[in-house]
């Protein structure tokens, strides 16, 4: 039964498109189905799409070449570092990133060594286990948004409310929980952190922390 899988794996390009629509698949329903569903966030939605896409093609096409588990790794140490000029990814689309790309190498790279089964039961896992924390298991994602603010006497004691409130009708977001950081008496302002939830205002991006 292996040897009839795995011949049909390294039937040349028919193979290829077949394990190509397969990760395809895989990466639809864990970037579209899951992540957006949730996040709301489509410019993510086209960077997970293309790094699966040319992560499995580029894993796909070196398979016969002489390389081993050490550059599947790297892969992951390239991605890792990456932070785009703009603005550095928040950690949960960088989890999703992860996942697309262990997604296209298994795809990829497993038929070599593994049957039909086996590469689908580790896709069905993964996306399995991303439904049920995305959304069975709900963890509400706070965002972070770095203010500076110019009302320094709302920072006293007993004014939480009111410092809350003024932040609120300012940014347009409503404010879980907050933090004040540096404050310049000299120029009468303050460094606040304040937290949001990410999916109920997806609209405001998360700011990298400082």
């Amino acid at each position: 039964m292996i040897s009839l899988e795995l011949s049909l794996f390294d039937s040349g390009w028919m193979g290829l498109l077949l394990l190509f629509g397969l990760n395809l698949l895989s990466a639809v329903v864990v970037v579209r189905l899951i992540y957006h569903m949730a996040a709301k966030r489509r410019d993510f939605v086209f960077t997970f799409m293309l790094v699966s896409t040319a992560v499995f093609l580029l894993c796909r096409l070196l398979a016969g070449v002489e390389i081993d588990l050490a550059f599947a790794l790297g892969l992951f140490a390239i991605f890792g570092i990456i932070r785009y000029r703009t603005n550095a990814i928040p950690i949960r689309e960088m989890t999703y990133l992860f996942i697309v790309i262990a997604l296209a190498v298994i795809n990829a790279l497993a038929p070599v060594a593994a049957s039909w089964v086996e590469i689908v039961l580790a896709n069905v896992l993964i996306w399995a286990l991303s439904f049920v924390l995305e959304r069975l298991w709900f963890v509400e994602h706070l965002a972070t948004k770095m203010v500076v603010y110019d009302r320094i006497d709302l920072l006293q004691e007993g004014k939480r409310k009111e410092l809350i409130a003024d932040l609120e009708r300012r940014t347009g977001v409503s404010i879980v929980h907050l933090e004040i950081g540096k404050v310049d008496l000299l120029r009468d302002t303050a460094n606040l952190k304040i937290h949001f939830s990410g999916d109920k205002e997806p609209d405001h991006f998360e700011e990298p922390l400082g």
